[in-house]
């Protein structure tokens, strides 16, 4: 294995780089860090597939990267056999910088290792390549995108046939078919416009938009009460610059809004993100000039949508403000709304189900356990939701109707298998105008619900870590929380430790004492003697460690309480 100097310089030797490219790297010549950074190793390829800042380099995301990464993805799907060759890939991108260069590229790779392979003609939500997959029989899939992360970044998302990002072991198979290909002479291409012509390439346009519109639209619950309202009843919407700006207002149309607001700025396709310093709906600040036309139009509801259109935020008016609903929150207002919803039409299945991460708000137990609904949880991750859902259908033992995660993802129906921002919208809006016929807004419905359900509360706390020394205190913290877990934390006692990297469960005084029911992600959730919960995880695709804090208390302000000394306790973890 080469160290990072002989990696920067067998770059420099390689004829396959252009000037440009050359150019960039000749540039950090006299910077040892920055050439540690871009050298130091390859991006993990992992059940995410890959995520990087767009630079040259073997740490970054370029088009020698995507190359690589594809011929090893096309080894795979060959390894499957000639049925799985026919079957092909879906391929699909959003608005990012090159990210039409990097799937068409990925289109040629896969069609010169004889892939089939289905790209669409233009950005689409993540949730439609889902859908493609399912809806077309395809083997995989692959998406060019870095979701809500910032402009600099571009990623590379896999999907197998079930709709759903990769498993873990065809991950793997990915994994240790890079460390064996040249990553400059060890791929196939060809030509992008000849393989079209030639039918190894079919290129995807509005008919596969009408199937899956069709579908979302199938969603809908309570049409009737949203047709009562739809005559005052307004919502702003933003896609800030990305995939959702066709097809999100389309399906509010179709659903019978008639005051829909797009914010005119941020409808500009632009990989840039001129308006906001990041594209994620998580982030409140983003949404100044969407506020700024509600408070115009007079809005109930704005609704946002992250680039590649599968996370979706909203705000709700409140007096002459606006405040934010958080995922946690919106995840249990949809599932109340869709569990009362469906009893009241009569469409609820025989033994529903719901699913949601062990990160994500409790409150949602809560919720389904109270009427009848099964609840079970995942590691963090809509793929593990799909597979818990999967082996439902197998059994035949549950029926789920709905999955959501704390980070803003919904997902609804069986012709996704992901996180789906276009049906998300089109649930919120109607459970919005529910609650509007009833004179209450969304905030007044979360209420009613914390009076009903009890009080939950949950925050999440980014401990960023930055470059390789990031890499190593991410691995620091982990290791020392684990070989030294903490007895208190803020002053609650800790009873129980569940270690989801190998599955036990620790009490204090007593030592290990259970499994857990899933294992191999590396989470430690401490259960505390005040009833919040405490969970620290490394992002799987961010330099950073995530820490949530699950409150839980007598009333709102004992929430906040728990809240504001985890919070303190948590951000010293970083010193």
């Amino acid at each position: 294995m080469r160290s990072y100097k002989e990696e920067y310089e067998h770059w420099m030797d390689s004829p396959v780089l252009n000037e440009q490219e050359w150019e960039e790297l000749n540039s950090i010549k006299d910077d040892e860090k920055e050439i540690e950074n871009r050298f130091f190793a390859p991006l993990d390829f992992g059940t995410a597939g890959l995520r990087g800042t767009m630079k040259v380099g073997l740490h970054n995301m370029n088009i020698h990267i995507i190359r690589h990464a594809t011929q090893a993805f096309a080894n795979v799907i060959c390894a499957e056999g000639t049925e799985a060759m026919e079957k092909g890939i879906a391929i699909a991108y959003d608005c990012r910088l090159n990210g039409t260069d990097f799937a068409k590229e990925a289109a040629c790779v896969m069609a010169a290792n004889g892939i089939h392979v289905r790209i669409f003609d233009a950005l689409r939500p993540t949730p439609e390549l889902s859908f493609a997959i399912l809806h077309y029989g395809t083997t995989a899939g692959l998406n060019v995108t870095a979701s809500h992360n910032p402009k600099e970044y571009n990623g590379y998302k896999v999907y197998w046939s079930d709709g759903a990002q990769l498993p873990p072991q065809k991950a793997e198979a990915i994994a240790r078919e890079m460390e064996e290909i040249d990553i400059f002479t060890g791929f196939k291409t060809c030509d992008f416009d000849t393989a079209v012509k030639e039918g190894k390439i079919e290129v995807l346009g509005e008919e596969t938009d009408e199937a899956f519109l069709a579908q979302v639209m199938a969603q809908a619950i309570d049409t009737e009460t949203v047709k009562k309202v739809a005559d005052d009843f307004r919502i702003v919407y933003t896609p800030f610059h990305g995939c959702g700006y066709k097809l999100v207002p389309e399906a509010l149309r179709r659903l019978g809004l008639k005051h829909i607001y797009p914010v005119e700025q941020q409808m500009v396709i632009d990989g840039n993100f001129p308006t906001v310093d990041s594209p994620n709906p998580e982030n409140p600040e983003g949404f100044y000039l969407a506020v700024d036309l509600a408070k115009k139009v007079g809005s109930d509801l704005i609704i946002g949508t992250d680039p590649d259109s599968d996370r979706v935020g909203t705000m709700v008016r409140d007096g002459e403000n606006y405040v934010t609903i958080t995922g946690n929150q919106m995840g249990v207002l949809l599932l109340d709304y869709i569990i009362n919803a469906r009893i009241a039409t009569g469409t609820m299945p025989e033994n529903p189900g719901a699913v949601s991460s062990i990160v994500s708000t409790a409150m949602s137990r809560a919720v389904a356990e109270a009427n009848g609904v099964h609840f079970e949880d995942t590691f963090t991750g809509f793929k593990f939701m799909a597979e818990r859902i999967a082996q439902w259908e197998k059994a035949e033992s549950y029926k789920y109707i709905f999955a959501f995660e704390e980070s803003y993802g919904y997902m609804m129906g069986d012709y996704v298998r992901d996180k789906d921002a276009v049906t998300a919208s089109l649930m919120i809006a109607e459970m919005a105008a529910y609650y509007h016929a009833k004179g209450m807004t969304l905030l007044d419905a979360l209420n009613a619900l914390y009076e009903k359900y009890g009080w939950f509360m949950e925050k999440t706390i980014n401990l960023v870590m930055p470059g390789l020394d990031g890499l190593q205190k991410m691995k620091e913290l982990m290791d020392s929380l684990r070989s030294e877990p903490p007895r208190e934390i803020a002053g609650a006692e800790t009873l129980r430790i569940r270690d989801y990297e190998d599955g036990s469960i620790w009490v204090a005084g007593l030592g290990k004492v259970d499994k857990t029911p899933i294992s191999g992600s590396n989470v430690l959730y401490f259960e505390l003697a005040d009833g919040c919960n405490f969970i620290v995880r490394p992002s799987g695709t961010e330099p950073k460690i995530k820490i949530y804090i699950l409150a839980r208390a007598r009333d709102r302000e004992g929430c906040l309480n728990c809240i504001e000394k985890y919070t303190q306790y948590a951000e010293g973890l970083k010193k």
